[in-house]
């Protein structure tokens, strides 16, 4: 990869050749040589087959991409645990707090009470003005007076452990759950700029975000590498698994899950996007539906024909037109 930047900042015109293409050319000597002087002549041998395509600027923005989309991935898989471990340590403290939030402690106005008074104690002993204004500044308005009275009631009658070091523990966790969430940001900020840049096509499809397109340009990458829809098919991992023995053939077979899960993910959450805002699609989805499939299956059909789709745009550098 360093040569790779090295070279095109340079402005030299290489490409990249695929190390089984080589592999393949020195087994069809019949002398089993190898030195470096046999490699360079093999080398020489695939340039001239034309087993190769030049680096554009486009392909190193996919690079660029595919690297920030596994970042936010992983900065949100971090995120979710420590939410997971932020809501098992309120469990053991303040377990009537969940009752509060309805559900979802995960809000600013939680976040932000929670930073400053952590443990039931606090909160009880906390005068109610002040309370009231937490509540009511962090929520937009939403909690009013009566909600802080009726939050210092549960603190006061809270079966929660009293216990010192889970507050510490749930003020850590909120602050990095800020912090991925920051992170995550500008992760996001990085990659709508590379694409503006681009002038990505793919931001023309219905419901697609700059996250999906995001990781769609990175893991596919340079398309001039499928010559037929099919092979991107096959690349995602969307296309049906066969199975045969015999005079046996399966016509009914799930879909092969081959090739990188964030890739199939994308699309098939973006086929559902567009389901959402495209008529075609819609009629679609409700065809396949009709016929029995269930949502998910039909789902599936949606992301073949997007991926179709996206083959087109992205070879012909095209806007999405299903007129």
């Amino acid at each position: 990869m360093n040569l790779y930047n090295i070279f095109f900042f340079l402005n030299y015109f290489f490409g990249i050749i695929n190390p089984i293409q080589t592999s393949n050319l020195r087994k069809s000597n019949i002398r089993k040589t190898k030195n470096d002087k046999v490699d360079t002549f093999i080398i020489i041998k695939s340039l001239t087959l034309n087993n190769y395509n030049l680096v554009t600027t486009r392909d190193i923005n996919n690079i660029k991409l595919k690297g920030l989309s596994r970042s936010r991935h992983n900065l949100i898989v971090m995120r979710s645990r420590s939410k997971i471990q932020l809501a098992s340590f309120i469990d053991q403290l303040f377990p009537e707090l969940n009752q509060f939030f309805k559900g979802n402690l995960h809000l600013n106005v939680s976040y932000q009470l929670l930073k400053e008074y952590s443990s039931p104690k606090d909160i009880s002993s906390l005068h109610l003005t002040r309370l009231s204004n937490i509540l009511h500044d962090n929520s937009h308005g939403r909690y009013k007076k009566t909600d802080a009275i009726r939050l210092r009631e549960l603190a006061k009658n809270s079966v929660g452990i009293d216990n010192p070091t889970l507050s510490l523990q749930i003020k850590q966790a909120i602050l990095q759950i800020e912090l991925y969430t920051e992170q995550i940001e500008e992760v996001e900020k990085l990659s709508k700029q590379i694409l503006d840049e681009m002038k990505s096509k793919l931001l023309t499809i219905p419901g697609m975000s700059y996250n999906q397109a995001t990781v769609i340009h990175g893991f596919i990458g340079d398309i001039n590498r499928f010559n037929k829809s099919c092979q991107l098919l096959a690349y995602s991992g969307l296309d049906p698994s066969i199975y045969q023995s015999g005079n046996f053939k399966a016509h009914s077979t799930r879909m092969s899950k081959r090739g990188n899960s964030l890739l199939r993910y994308n699309l098939v959450y973006a086929a559902h996007n567009l389901v959402l805002h495209n008529k075609t699609f819609k009629e679609y989805y409700d065809s396949k539906r009709s016929q029995g499939k269930t949502h998910y299956c039909a789902l599936g059909h949606c992301a073949h024909k997007l991926v179709r789709i996206i083959f087109k745009i992205l070879k012909s550098n095209v806007d999405f037109d299903l007129d």
